[in-house]
């Protein structure tokens, strides 16, 4: 490459350990994890098999399919990402604590260095910002927004208020302005933090905004799920939320 090119392009160090993302067939903003990653790290993303079911616990249960994540896990491999991460909030809770659990033991057995998930995430950055007490933002239908409440309690978490779109699908097209209106209608004076749920709802640039109006930690599922993953490998994800400022070194007791 001519010198003159070469001036201004950031190249990965391949010494610095990527992330293999296994998201959802539908998942459609790749560009906002991207987002969340510093520049010298690459995410090494698949797709789960495709599906016509719309957005329900049955969909949820689908998604989390150990033969299924097993094989999206073993397509990432290749490029040896240093973690390997379930991208999907509803998929890696719909079943439960244990059902977590499940999923990250299958990523493991299929040969993932170290397996997250966004609700393992979650539970992970709650504890550790010391919070017990939760408002929650989601675009689900109520049977699958109480799934996630179930998931929380289990973990030691009260949701104290959750709000749901009652979205079956399109979840991607939501807006930030929809977004904003249903995190400010569910805040409650006794919630520690507030969560907006779903991989494939878009948060990137309305954390930090939201934090500043309420006073208080917002967490969204792209976000925790890149700190996690990131965090795994001893990188800081690039982005805003006090989520981020918990030192690298802290663990969860």
């Amino acid at each position: 490459m001519p010198a003159e090119l070469s001036v201004g392009l950031v190249e990965d160090d391949p010494d610095v350990p990527g992330v293999g993302v296994v998201a959802p067939f539908d998942f459609a903003l790749d560009r906002e994890l991207w987002r969340w990653a510093p520049e010298d790290v690459s995410l090494y993303l698949t797709r789960l098999p495709f599906f016509t079911t719309p957005v329900t616990v049955e969909m949820a249960v689908a998604v989390a399919d150990r033969r299924a994540v097993r094989r999206a896990t073993r397509d990432v491999l290749t490029p040896r990402p240093g973690v390997v991460t379930f991208a999907c909030t509803s998929g890696s809770f719909v079943s439960g604590v244990q059902g977590e659990a499940v999923l990250t033991r299958t990523m493991i057995e299929a040969g993932a260095p170290v397996a997250t998930t966004t609700s393992g995430a979650l539970v992970d950055a709650l504890h550790l910002l010391g919070v017990s007490r939760l408002a929650i933002a989601t675009p689900y239908i109520q049977p699958v927004t109480d799934r996630l409440v179930g998931f929380l309690a289990d973990s030691g978490v009260t949701t104290v208020a959750g709000e749901g779109l009652g979205l079956l699908g399109n979840i991607w097209r939501v807006g930030y302005e929809q977004v904003v209106e249903i995190v400010t209608a569910v805040d409650r004076p006794e919630a520690e933090a507030l969560f907006i749920s779903c991989t494939n709802l878009p948060t990137y640039d309305i954390v930090e905004p939201l934090e500043q109006a309420l006073g208080k930690p917002v967490i969204t599922a792209n976000q925790v799920t890149m700190w996690a993953s990131l965090r795994a490998i001893g990188r800081r994800a690039v982005g805003g939320g006090r989520l981020l400022d918990v030192p690298l070194h802290l663990s969860v007791a």
